[in-house]
């Protein structure tokens, strides 16, 4: 996966380098997940994740935040290292126990509302790449949330995600959480109105091979629908490659 340049000199990628880079994190964070500034989205996995910050220097120009993405990420050394990511509160991640290379656990991953420019999320994945390469990461995992917990808001994306994109036997995560919901429910997916209603990020790792959980979990606290997504590094398609490359070119 070679690390394309970023996709436009308007957006530039960073690491939160001070407690005020955590707290301008923090307040989007509790923006897009909780719906307001003020709220508390901190957890005890800030502590041992690296924050990135996407920002904006238009907007630092004229006097605004400049944050407009952020998200977190925890670096593994391999699959037996598993238990100790977020995911693993929600998910039985027994079978990715024996995956045998570097890992990246992605999360908290968010954009401004008012910032809708697709070179947001085309940056952030240089930033990615950038440390997939660097550390030889062979796979990058996460939670990917839907909003709501009324699985019926999401019928043709669940459907879409059950019939095409279920983890490989080897690597699928068991039911753990108290409250989950089966993603097959024999309904018969829009394939365009799906794709258009899945989580921006989760679009991405579709397009690039990734696959997701057999059943979500239903989160109350941050009111979402969430799976487990993976993406193994061998397993994106070259074409896949040569378009995130040129997307920032």
């Amino acid at each position: 996966m070679t690390a394309p340049r970023e996709a436009t000199s308007r957006y530039h990628a960073r690491e939160a380098a001070s407690p005020a880079d955590l707290e301008a994190v923090l307040a989007l964070r509790a923006l897009c997940f909780r719906g307001a500034v003020g709220h508390d989205d901190s957890d005890a996995f800030d502590a041992l994740c690296t924050h990135i910050m996407i920002e904006d220097r238009q907007r630092a120009a004229a006097g605004q935040s400049a944050l407009v993405c952020c998200f977190r990420i925890l670096p593994l050394s391999d699959g037996h290292d598993i238990a100790r990511s977020y995911a693993a509160q929600f998910y039985d991640l027994s079978a990715l126990s024996a995956f045998g290379g570097p890992m990246i656990e992605l999360g908290r991953f968010c954009i401004h509302p008012d910032a809708q420019d697709p070179d947001i999320l085309r940056v952030a994945w240089a930033d990615l790449t950038r440390r997939v390469d660097r550390d030889g990461v062979e796979m990058l995992f996460g939670c990917s949330s839907f909003n709501g917990t009324e699985a019926t808001a999401h019928a043709d994306a669940f459907a879409l995600l059950s019939a095409r994109h279920i983890a490989p036997q080897r690597w699928r995560p068991r039911i753990k959480a108290p409250n989950t919901l089966c993603l097959g429910s024999g309904h018969r997916p829009d394939r365009r109105r799906a794709m258009a209603a899945m989580p921006p990020l989760l679009r991405t790792y579709l397009k690039m091979g990734g696959w997701v959980s057999d059943h979500a979990v239903v989160d109350r606290d941050l009111d979402t629908l969430h799976v487990f997504t993976g993406l193994e590094i061998a397993a994106i398609p070259a074409a896949r490659k040569r378009l995130l490359r040129a997307a920032v070119g």
